[in-house]
């Protein structure tokens, strides 16, 4: 907890800084992006197969399955996915395909202890195993202990749940999300109320995910929204391997904060600057006094098209039909603004780039979080290659 204050500390003095400078963090030379690597269907594929299914992959929030018995089914990605919430609390993580005829099994979310299978009843427990095959007696031997559902490796923690896409491919889940996932958890999500979902659709997920790492384009895309309270241009970085955490001034930070005591920056979140905590490849943070949003960018099915589901969370349960709708005003203002000011540029830019107007893009120097997210890309995509080290200001 002190190393996180300490952070955070840091990062609200460099805010107050660049206030006073009308500057933002820097490095030290720009960095070039081949325009093909949002519009190459081979690299895409590369990048699915290489990021997307060998890392912790956000699946869902704690509060979504949040009681025993309590199940999700979906797709990721193409993958038919089903978290449950064990009677011990647990949470397990499995391919919602059934071993008989590989149908899928569940659909939506509720609460049951027991799938069976639309096509022939084959029945299973809620942790996978095969409980019942219809008619067995004319089905024939099986040996049920080895035709449970297929298992995905899942860890919980923060009130997020990630799995891996790779079945037995156990990943050391503590080192990659490292200090990230212990800012994250000092917040305490795992006690916050899930308020519900919006779903968006966008342009290629790095083309969607560069627009969450910056806030260079407030004035110029946000100016009726954040841009009113937020200065534009101006952050700060702090890096957790390839995870992130942003900070971004406000325009009255200097009179709320200027005179406080610099080790006691860290209690003023939303009251002075404001954090976006990323997630390598694909989350984004935003922690506001009126609701959290957990954006969730799930590449495809094309090169060119991503699916984001921003997911809404509260400190507290609403008690009462005015809280309730309260919440859910907000998330549909928190959507329209992300649609309509980020999304529908990022579909423009998408069409630019597929034009073959210019061979690259260039992420500036002020343009911190962009570089850094495409050098983990690159480090992923090719691993025999050193990760050097971002030169910041």
């Amino acid at each position: 907890m002190e190393q996180q204050q300490e952070i955070h500390n840091r990062i609200a003095a460099r805010l107050l800084d660049h206030i006073k400078t009308r500057s933002t963090d820097q490095v030290d030379a720009n960095l070039r992006i081949p325009s093909a690597s949002y519009t190459d269907p081979q690299q895409f594929d590369r990048e699915m197969e290489a990021i997307f299914k060998r890392l912790p992959i956000l699946a869902g929030l704690s509060g979504e399955i949040a009681q025993p018995g309590n199940y999700k089914a979906f797709d990721l990605m193409g993958t038919p996915l089903l978290l449950t919430r064990l009677k011990d609390g647990s949470v397990r993580a499995m391919l919602n395909v059934c071993a008989h005829r590989a149908m899928k099994l569940a659909e939506g979310s509720g609460k049951c202890d027991k799938f069976a299978c639309p096509y022939h009843a084959w029945v299973y427990g809620n942790d996978g195993s095969l409980n019942r095959i219809a008619a067995q007696d004319t089905y024939g031997d099986v040996d049920k202990a080895a035709m449970g559902l297929t298992q995905l490796p899942v860890y919980e923690r923060a009130g997020l749940i990630f799995v891996v896409l790779t079945p037995g491919l156990e990943v050391d889940f503590a080192g990659f999300l490292g200090g990230m996932i212990e800012d994250i958890e000092q917040l305490g999500f795992a006690d916050w109320h899930y308020c519900g979902n919006r779903e968006i659709y966008g342009a290629n997920w790095k083309v969607a995910y560069d627009g969450y790492l910056e806030g260079y384009h407030f004035a110029s895309a946000h100016p009726e929204t954040i841009h009113q309270r937020t200065f534009s241009n101006m952050m700060a970085f702090h890096f957790y391997g390839p995870h992130q955490l942003i900070g971004f001034a406000q325009k009255d930070m200097q009179a709320k904060l200027g005179a406080v005591d610099p080790q006691q920056l860290h209690r003023h979140e939303n009251n002075g600057y404001d954090f976006v905590r990323t997630l390598f490849p694909n989350v984004s943070i935003f922690v506001a006094p009126e609701i959290t949003q957990v954006a969730q960018l799930i590449p495809g099915p094309t090169v060119g098209e991503n699916r984001t589901v921003l997911h809404f969370i509260h400190r507290q349960a609403p008690q009462n039909e005015e809280q309730r709708q309260a919440n859910e005003t907000m998330m549909d203002w928190l959507k329209q603004v992300v649609d309509t000011e980020d999304y529908s540029l990022g579909l423009k830019i998408q069409q630019g780039l597929a034009s073959g107007a210019h061979e690259h893009v260039t992420f500036g120097r002020n343009e911190v979080g962009n570089q850094e997210f495409h050098r983990w890309i690159d480090h992923y995509l090719n691993p025999q290659l050193p990760l050097g080290p971002l030169q910041q200001e």
